[in-house]
């Protein structure tokens, strides 16, 4: 059994002077879950093999001859997923296979696109599943597996979230990841704990895995560290030696948290860390503490709004007050704030790019992005503004653009909101402030994120083009 994945790039990989400066364009840091999958298959089957397009090309003369290819696609990639499985199914006798976030929550679109979707996580059932393909093809017992058979659709049902979750990603089974590692602009990530407990509407996490968290041991997480920064640091001068704990809520269970933390501190790894989190972890100086003494020095908050009203409307329990104070707190204890934003949302108006800036200027948060209002299919918030959406089904939009028509504002209007927050915090004579005051990773990062934000106001741009164009379309 011959087995390869791919990762699509909802902008395919190609060699650029740009790829050491612009992280997005034509490169990013590939997938874990596909590597973590690839490393389960490993153990059973010799020939397994990935490619990711947001690193490399795929080499299609080792692709084509495989007897399973496992393509998986999140939303703003789907599209060009199933570019690639078109012409696989041309020029293979290939099964195609497809999984991910979005083909979790959108498996009957998927599967016209290949053979099979593999629902959920896949950890659990990707081996059955497999080993199932070799026998008969029977798979009534394996949860997660979409198909269809003689004109109809057959489901096997939705599977639990798996419970062993402790597996390293085989980095080593990417295709030309160790030496694209060299980049400062992809970063070792690792992935502690999985799930949230919360119920943001515009959340595609729950909708595709369910409530709660998962947590994986923190000797394991301290091990997948050693060998992310071994892989990365082997062979090449980074200068931006900061390692991303990808967790969509780190701290949902504080105990283990700790644990974590004081885990990596006890290893003795001397790194630079930074982490994703909700704005309550401002407000608990031992875990500040505990964060700075293993390494952290960063805190990427998801802000998303700054008014109270935005956040009830979605269900984010979450209030301005708090935010500030817990923004506040994080940089009393050294840390830096990073600021997730969501513009677009049903209150916003002229200006809300304006206040946005503002914030970040005065409330010197260390870096922001900026996203337009999503709406992934599943989510509770598609299904209340399904019928605002520009497209229905251009999910290679989902990268930050406008993709619908807000209430308040037109469409066009609010991408210029976006390119005007980006334009002020990521100024000129900003850079240059940087350049001269900040040292070290402060500003390797700063004039890194002043690149990439040039490269995404000229994509917007280019954009509004594209708006008047289907707004025109739809009148």
């Amino acid at each position: 059994m011959k087995i390869r994945f791919i990762e699509p790039g909802n902008r395919p990989y190609r060699k650029s002077p740009l790829n050491y400066f612009v992280y997005d364009r034509y490169i990013r840091t590939p997938s874990n879950g596909m590597m973590i999958l690839a490393a389960i298959l490993k153990e059973a089957y010799d020939d397994v093999y990935c490619y990711s397009e947001s690193i490399s090309k795929i080499k299609w003369a080792d692709v084509l001859d495989a007897d399973l290819i496992f393509i998986t696609i999140f939303t703003f990639n789907a599209n060009r997923g199933y570019e690639l499985a078109a012409y696989i199914k041309k020029n293979s006798r290939a099964k195609v296979v497809f999984g991910g976030l979005h083909a979790t929550l959108n498996g009957e679109e998927a599967v016209r696109h290949g053979d099979y979707v593999l629902q959920g996580e896949g950890d659990e059932t990707i081996l059955p599943f497999v080993r199932a393909l070799e026998r008969d093809g029977d798979m009534a017992d394996i949860p997660g597996i979409l198909y269809q058979t003689d004109g109809r659709m057959v489901s096997t049902g939705r599977p639990l979230p798996p419970q062993q979750i402790e597996t390293i990603p085989a980095r080593q089974l990417l295709y030309r990841f160790q030496k694209m590692a060299g980049h400062n602009t992809i970063w070792p990530q690792v992935h502690a704990s999985r799930g949230c407990p919360h119920s943001c509407d515009y959340c595609a996490l729950i909708a595709a895995f369910g409530r709660g968290v998962r947590l994986r041991a923190p000797e394991t997480v301290v091990e997948d560290i050693r060998q992310a920064i071994a892989f990365f640091d082997t062979g090449h001068r980074r200068l931006a030696k900061v390692l991303w704990i990808t967790d969509d809520n780190f701290f949902a269970d504080r105990d283990w948290a700790v644990q974590v933390l004081q885990a990596i501190i006890r290893s003795g790894i001397r790194y630079a860390f930074t982490i994703q989190a909700r704005y309550e972890v401002g407000l608990d100086d031992e875990m500040l503490e505990l964060l700075k003494q293993a390494g952290f020095v960063e805190l990427a908050v998801g802000i998303e709004f700054l008014e109270d009203q935005s956040f009830q409307s979605y269900h984010k329990q979450s209030s301005y007050a708090g935010v500030l104070q817990a923004v506040q707190n994080i940089q009393r204890h050294g840390l830096r704030v990073r600021g997730l934003f969501i513009v677009g949302a049903d209150g916003h108006e002229k200006g809300v790019g304006d206040r946005l800036a503002d914030f970040v200027l005065q409330f010197n948060i260390a870096g922001a992005l900026i996203q337009s209002m999503y709406f992934i299919p599943g989510t509770p918030v598609y299904e209340t503004h399904k019928d605002l959406l520009l497209e229905k089904d251009n999910w290679a939009r989902c990268t930050g653009k406008v993709v619908h028509r807000p209430q308040k504002l037109s469409p066009i209007e609010l991408q210029k909101e976006i390119i005007t927050a980006s334009k002020r915090i990521y100024s000129f004579p900003r850079l240059i402030q940087a350049i001269l005051r900040k040292r070290g990773l402060d500003r390797i990062l700063f004039i890194g994120e002043y690149c990439w934000q040039m490269s995404v106001r000229q994509d917007l741009r280019r954009d509004i083009r594209y708006l008047r164009k289907i707004i025109g379309e739809a009148k």
